[in-house]
């Protein structure tokens, strides 16, 4: 039986292992640990890839996202309008940053519900902070209107969407700041946590690179706030340096895998895929994730793993407002309805097409048993 894991972690290493052995001992043989130019060059790249002035590398998205706000003026009394279709981490950046968050509808391409946003607007709503979930980003245009109507900043959780676009403009361009992750079996990832974070406003950046270093000035060594330690680490920087490389190629693979998927799936009424790859429309989608809505999703599941194909419930299978002890007594039926049928299903790049091909012998004879 062919066996097709959700996520394969060994080849994250072993795809590549003389290549990364060599970037390591470069890396541990000039004993550049902790802020160096690895990290510096890596900083600028993500800048110039996404079409932003300044990136800030941190310890992980969650951080980026947290020091992003602060810097950013959010803070206590504030709200935050998230979806609740994200991890909670979203929500947890908006609460350590000393707000509130509050979450909203999912949409019909798994990204936040614009039309529910207005609704929970009230007088001490600061921001909207769309997840620009799975590798794809959100309507930022409509967002945007709604920002500027309300007088509200726009911050990106963009963890999954390095490189994916929304009418030519990149993920990580858009507000005031956004966070990239570099978690392993994220599209881009290193060899544990890591990421990044974007601005194009020069004050946002200063405020960044201070509370990143426990509130030290990279210029005068002085401590100038309160921060933290959250950096990312130069071997890490030096990875993903490395990794990024080849970065296009990897989202055109992933592009042709969701065109697959689309191909052999798109006929089944019993699944809702997500929105297949387009050239020249208004949304460039990287997939960082493939997630389904699959009628009978728990027995397909238990199906598809006799089958040898692993699957997954994003952050087990949660939503956001679905925290009671964290305090969320939102009333979210449509993002409630979601989470009982959604699923993703293998799409990573140790994977070939007959791999793909497998996966959707599997689903289809699910349904026509």
């Amino acid at each position: 039986m062919r066996k097709v894991p959700f996520f394969n972690y060994p080849y994250v290493y072993t795809n590549d292992k003389d290549s990364y052995l060599k970037v390591i001992d470069d890396v541990c043989s000039r004993g550049a640990f902790i802020m160096q130019k690895d990290l510096q060059e890596f900083e600028q790249r993500i800048a110039d890839y996404c079409g932003v002035k300044y990136a800030v590398g941190v310890a992980n998205a969650t951080d980026g996202l947290q020091i992003g706000m602060m810097a950013g003026g959010i803070g206590p009394g504030d709200e935050v309008i998230v979806c609740s279709h994200t991890m909670i981490a979203t929500a947890s950046a908006v609460h350590f940053a000393g707000a509130t968050p509050v979450p909203v509808e999912v949409g019909p391409d798994r990204n936040i519900d614009v039309a529910s946003i207005e609704a929970a607007i009230t007088d001490k709503t600061k921001a909207i902070c769309p997840t620009q979930l799975n590798g794809r980003v959100a309507n930022m245009d409509a967002i945007e209107a709604i920002a500027k109507k309300h007088n509200l900043q726009v911050y990106e959780d963009a963890a999954q969407a390095l490189g994916a676009e929304f009418k030519g403009k990149k993920a990580g361009s858009f507000g005031v700041a956004a966070c990239f992750s570099f978690y392993p079996a994220k599209i881009l990832g290193c060899f544990g946590d890591g990421g990044i974070v974007t601005t194009n406003d020069e004050k946002v950046y200063d405020k960044m690179l201070l509370l990143r270093d426990h509130g030290r000035s990279h210029k005068t060594g002085e401590v100038e706030c309160w921060g933290y330690n959250t950096r990312l680490d130069n071997l890490q920087a030096a990875i993903l340096n490395y990794n990024f490389d080849t970065y296009e190629d990897v989202i055109k693979r992933r592009r042709q895998m969701a065109g697959l998927y689309q191909e052999r799936l798109g006929g089944l009424s019993q699944v809702q895929l997500p929105p297949p790859p387009v050239d020249g429309g208004d949304y460039f989608d990287v997939y960082q994730n493939y997630e389904i809505s699959a009628d009978r999703r728990d027995e397909l599941k238990a199906f598809l793993a006799e089958k040898g194909v692993g699957t997954l419930m994003q952050w087990g299978g949660t939503a956001v407002h679905q925290f009671p002890k964290l305090g969320f007594k939102q009333s979210l039926p449509k993002t409630d309805e979601f989470f009982k049928k959604m699923i993703m299903i293998p799409l990573n790049m140790s994977m070939t097409d007959d791999d793909v091909h497998y996966v959707c012998d599997q689903i289809t004879s699910f349904y026509k048993a």
